[in-house]
């Protein structure tokens, strides 16, 4: 049986802080006195220094800057390498850049999701695990597949422990997010549990499951369970199978 904490914490993200304090040898001196060989002879008294030097800090970037680049490429592979190629502050700690699932035939629905799981900071790819395979089941139930369903994440590489991303964080990688948006002009986009509701509608789990909400550039944004979630609390699968019902009439109504 799941907890409340543990269902509160897929729910909502994990909200914890890991801190890497970098640590710096200080100058450590070994004096040697003078004194006399065996043959009478001195040597000369020599002080020996280690010294490794401080860790820099790293630059700060500022988001006008990010707008900036996002506006740079010309269609959503560039941007990809773009954002390969970003020195975000989450990337050093991650094993890879985890980038847009770019739908081959897109059918005007666009997904956009949290942090990358674990699986997917190994792979480089989104929705890898369990949490995919589930995924790709939902998405065939209403006759769809990552062929013609594009899937962005809030950023693209895995925090620390996969803790909820900082403010600042997010800050600096929703330009991409954004522009992505711009090239894929979705009719319709599923947000992936309580992170990317708030961000991308400024809607709320539980209480938002399966609405529909329109935002301000008129596109209608449905917020879901994220599939981590499913897999923890199986009952609520019947709901989520309705709202994919339902988005499945808003994309053919929309294309008439």
């Amino acid at each position: 049986m799941v907890s409340d904490d543990l269902r509160d914490l897929v729910l909502s993200g994990v909200k914890w802080e890991l801190i890497d304090i970098p640590m710096v040898l200080m100058p450590k001196q070994t004096e040697i006195k003078d004194k006399n060989d065996d043959t009478g002879n001195a040597f000369v008294a020599r002080t020996l220094t280690s010294i490794v030097p401080p860790i820099a800090p790293a630059v700060p970037i500022s988001v006008d800057t990010v707008i900036s680049m996002a506006a740079r490429p010309n269609d959503v592979e560039a941007l990809n390498r773009l954002i390969a190629e970003f020195n975000h502050p989450l990337k050093a700690g991650a094993t890879n850049v985890v980038l847009a699932n770019i739908a081959k035939k897109p059918n005007g629905l666009v997904i956009v999701t949290d942090v990358p799981s674990g699986e997917d900071d190994v792979s480089g790819k989104l929705f890898s695990g369990a949490a995919g395979d589930l995924l790709d089941k939902m998405l065939n139930a209403v006759g769809m597949s990552r062929e013609n369903v594009s899937i962005v994440p809030l950023v693209f590489w895995r925090t620390p422990g996969g803790r909820t991303p900082s403010r600042d964080e997010l800050d600096l990688a929703r330009p991409f997010v954004e522009r992505f948006l711009e090239f894929l002009m979705p009719r319709v986009i599923i947000t992936f549990g309580s992170l990317a509701t708030k961000e991308i509608s400024g809607g709320n789990l539980p209480r938002d499951h399966g609405n529909v909400l329109s935002l301000e550039s008129g596109v209608i944004c449905v917020p879901l369970y994220h599939p981590n979630y499913l897999i923890l609390k199986p009952t609520v699968k019947r709901d989520v199978w309705i709202a994919l019902q339902n988005i499945q009439n808003l994309l053919k109504n929309s294309n008439e």
